[in-house]
């Protein structure tokens, strides 16, 4: 049989399987498992076994269950919630500064966090009610929440990117540092958009009562910034000493792990419970993604064999014509299309054995791309109908937030995600100028 059909049937196995229910790493590692044995016999073992040992020798892997760790020991201590008490108050005399309070939050949590599930949880179990109560469009906030926690895949330290570090081979720190600056512009462009709507319309977002505030005493107030200090004391002893040199990824993710529990240890809320919570949750997400990067590395041990991806190469460049750019954006169409369907980690597997050899032979850079691909994880989150948060906010949200109101409220920010999508790909600096600066070339 041609290698090119051989390649076309594991994909639409592959497919098949996942659109059947199946586990992710299970479809992805079955099929990659069976077509090695099938093409080459005993042998065949030794690439799945081979995936094994490359995955256990790489060391940054360490900072997988290190950040997830100090996420989760942050959110379930409780230190999540005085922040938003913090933001609650300073913002909530501003219209529509609840929501603008919440993008924030979302921002601090994506820096001490590192996965959209942790933002989602704390969004929609205290920001949410909350913004409710205070008689705030529903439709609104329910998508300041949604697009909110979506920026926990973006702003450093990202799992996703640590997971297409390890499949794209390229340097976790780098594509950290790339993500920052998007990351950042996209919260900003959510702060400007939850303005000028509440600024035109106040209704949508209204400002705390006079007598409310009055009830809030200056020194009440200045004595809730201080819960804004240790998420800024753990963020600087994570990051602030990895940019300056003093500490490795692999380091700085032990420090961000340990101050967040000598965070929660000085709080007085180490609670047997909280650390029970804390391991498992950590545990659990730990070993999804860790079946996840061995399933993709076996199949694409296998594609490479196959010499699939020089095969693709030569469809689009040599019988389509097409140029690098054109390639490029196709890709990402592709990507929005599967985001519909498929979770980020399953469209990274399943295209990333295509894709990024070939995005690295067209002559772009893979960190920018990296960050690009995240943008559209972003953006497939929030696009029905299985967006993934779309899911998570289904199962979060109040009875009064319907199915029907989670899908309109995303529509606003999947355009400003568009936006930031457009804006990095046409001017790659935002994504690159950070990591230049601190690595060189």
């Amino acid at each position: 049989m041609n290698h090119n059909l051989i390649a076309l049937l594991m994909f639409s196995s592959m497919m098949l399987l996942l659109l059947t229910g199946k586990r992710v790493f299970g479809a992805i590692g079955f099929v990659a498992a069976a077509a090695a044995l099938m093409l080459w016999g005993d042998g065949g073992v030794e690439l799945p076994f081979s995936a094994a040992m490359k995955l256990m020798k790489w060391y940054p892997l360490l900072t997988l269950p290190l950040f997830v760790f100090m996420g989760y020991m942050l959110s379930e201590s409780g230190i999540a919630d005085d922040l938003y008490r913090m933001f609650h108050v300073w913002m909530g005399p501003v219209n529509g500064g609840l929501a603008i309070g919440t993008v924030s939050l979302m921002v601090v949590i994506s820096a001490m966090n590192g996965l959209s599930v942790a933002g989602m949880a704390i969004g929609a179990s205290i920001a949410l009610p909350e913004l409710l109560r205070r008689g705030y469009d529903k439709i609104m906030v329910t998508g300041v929440v949604q697009a909110g926690s979506s920026l926990g895949i973006l702003i450093p330290p990202s799992v996703v990117l640590v997971l297409y570090g390890m499949i794209a081979r390229q340097p976790v720190g780098q594509l950290w540092l790339a993500g920052a600056l998007p990351g950042l512009l996209m919260a900003t462009l959510f702060v400007l958009y939850i303005t000028v709507r509440c600024y035109f319309n106040p209704a949508l977002g209204p400002a705390l009562s006079v007598e409310e505030r009055q009830q809030i005493s200056w020194k009440e107030k200045f004595s809730l910034l201080r819960a804004g200090i240790v998420p800024l004391l753990i963020f600087f002893c994570m990051t602030g000493l990895f940019l300056m040199g003093y500490t490795s990824l692999v380091e700085s993710s032990a420090v961000g792990a340990g101050s967040a529990l000598l965070a929660a240890l000085f709080k007085g809320r180490l609670t047997a419970k909280v650390m029970e919570e804390t391991l498992r949750k950590t545990l659990g997400i730990t070993c999804m993604f860790m079946w996840i990067i061995l399933a993709a590395l076996c199949f694409g041990a296998v594609f490479d064999g196959l010499g699939a991806v020089k095969a693709i190469e030569n469809l689009f460049i040599g019988e389509m014509g097409l140029s690098p750019w054109q390639i490029l954006i196709l890709m990402q169409l592709s990507f929005v299309v599967m985001g519909m369907f498929l979770d980020d980690t399953a469209m990274l597997v399943i295209v990333a054995p295509l894709y990024v050899p070939l995005v690295g032979s067209l002559g772009f850079d893979l960190i920018w791309y990296g960050v690009l691909y995240t943008i559209t994880c972003q953006i497939a989150y929030l696009t029905p109908p299985f967006g993934y948060n779309l899911f998570l906010m289904r199962a979060m949200a109040p009875p009064e937030v319907t199915l029907r109101d989670i899908y309109a409220s995303v529509t606003p920010f999947v355009l400003i995600m568009l936006l930031t999508l457009g804006l990095v790909m046409k001017f790659p600096e935002i994504a690159l100028w950070l990591p230049r600066l601190n690595y060189g070339g």
